[in-house]
């Protein structure tokens, strides 16, 4: 909902793509509906072929390495913006 908002006011929606924090936005909340809803059918789909259990484990091996990438851009993220760590750091 906020993200349609956003996109809403900008007078030109061009401008949406060279503001950095709404293309940050966006692309987090395209990686969340990615997560959520394709994968979600990706696994039914893959529990459905029947291709017995060796099927479901290197399905469960490819979410794996998805969260695996996620933490790799989450340590890239904190290596290029030091006052983020800063700030988490307080926060915890």
């Amino acid at each position: 909902y906020e993200w349609i908002i956003r996109f809403l006011a900008f007078r030109r929606k061009r401008d949406g793509l060279r503001d950095f924090w709404f293309v940050f936005d966006s692309l987090l909340v395209w990686t969340m509906i990615f997560e959520t809803w394709v994968m979600s059918i990706v696994f039914l789909a893959a529990m459905d072929s029947g291709s017995g259990g060796m099927g479901n484990a290197s399905i469960l091996r490819i979410a794996r390495l998805l969260r695996l990438t996620r933490m790799a851009r989450m340590a890239r993220l904190l290596r290029a913006l030091p006052e983020l760590l800063i700030l988490i750091k307080g926060m915890v």
